[in-house]
């Protein structure tokens, strides 16, 4: 059994967390008779990959590491358009996702199991 290290069982957390949040949070801007006029499902879809790439994480496949780096990417994209300490704040925290998401023991985590 591969062993987590706790930066990624956080990470993976996080993510869980904060795309769980985010789905209640946003769920009353849901316009019942209009649901794609506003980017609504856009944005419970980015909250869904939280969860997915936070699941996937703990469960110690490869890919989800890489989406949850695409996913913070994008806000660091995103939050370019607003203010500036929020753009500060989202490059801090995928300096910190790229940081614990590859280094050797994460690496080592996430490494397919060889069938030996």
């Amino acid at each position: 059994m591969k062993k987590r290290s706790i930066p990624v069982t956080v990470l993976s957390l996080l993510l869980v967390a904060a795309g769980a949040v985010g789905l209640v949070y946003h769920l009353n801007e849901l316009d019942r008779h209009h649901p794609f006029l506003n980017d609504f499902l856009l944005i419970e879809l980015v909250r869904l990959i939280a969860i997915v790439s936070g699941v996937y994480m703990l469960r110690g496949s490869n890919w989800a590491r890489w989406l949850a780096l695409i996913w913070i990417g994008f806000h660091v994209v995103v939050s370019a358009f607003h203010s500036l300490p929020e753009f500060a704040f989202h490059g801090l925290l995928f300096a910190v996702f790229a940081y614990f998401l590859f280094r050797r023991q994460a690496t080592e985590y996430f490494r397919p199991e060889s069938r030996e």
